[in-house]
Parts: C-alpha cells; sequence; structure tokens
C-alpha cells in the first residue's frame, strides 16, 4: 500500500489489500469516492465537502475558534449562489447594523453622562 499527500492534506493511499485487487481512488475519502472518476469536478468538490465536514479546528470558545468560523461562513458565503448568497448578504448586514446601532447608543450614553 503506497501513502502520499492527498488533496485534503491527509494521508492517501490504495484501497486494494492485495496484489490482485485493483487500486481504488487515493485520498483519506478512498472509501466514499469509490466508483466516482477522481477528475471529475463533482467528485472532486464532494471530496472537498467531506474535508471541511471533517475538519478539526481551535475550540469555538478561543479567538482562534471565534476567527476560523468567520472564516468558515465566509467561505461558504463565496460559494452560495442565488438565495442561499443573499440570505448571507441580509446576515451580515443586520449583524453589522445592530453592531452600529450598539456602538451608537454606548457612545450617546458615555457622552451624555460626561457633559
Amino acid at each position: 500500500m503506497s501513502a502520499s499527500k492527498g488533496p485534503g492534506g491527509g494521508v492517501s493511499g490504495t484501497s486494494g489489500t492485495g496484489p490482485g485487487e485493483p487500486a481504488g481512488p487515493p485520498g483519506r475519502f478512498a472509501d466514499d469516492l469509490v466508483g466516482l472518476d477522481p477528475d471529475d469536478p463533482e467528485a472532486r468538490a464532494f471530496a472537498a465537502h467531506l474535508d471541511r465536514m471533517e475538519h478539526v479546528g481551535p475550540a469555538a470558545f478561543t479567538v482562534e475558534g471565534q476567527l476560523a468560523g468567520v472564516r468558515d461562513f465566509a467561505d461558504s458565503a463565496n460559494r452560495a449562489d442565488g438565495t442561499r448568497r443573499l440570505a448571507a448578504i441580509v446576515l451580515v448586514a443586520l449583524v453589522l447594523l445592530g453592531t452600529g446601532f450598539v456602538i451608537f447608543e454606548v457612545l450617546e450614553v458615555v457622552f451624555g453622562t460626561a457633559l
């Protein structure tokens, strides 16, 4: 069994266990991609999807985890089309609008009590 770096960053190998068995698709998800053309863009997108689903990142309660969550949201919003992209844009606009409102109210209270 040969091992090399796969497209998802994991160790890849062949799914054949013996010398008489045909080699399967290489990569971390060889069992999930059996029967699919490795050069097919949809199969590659499916492998990338599986990699994102099994990605282990920093804990969500750390700053790095929060930033990784924002990066994942931005990546998925950039991949989205149509209604999902519009929903992501509206969600970001509402978050920015709410943040601006809170900052304005805090500044109003701070400067209102200071004078």
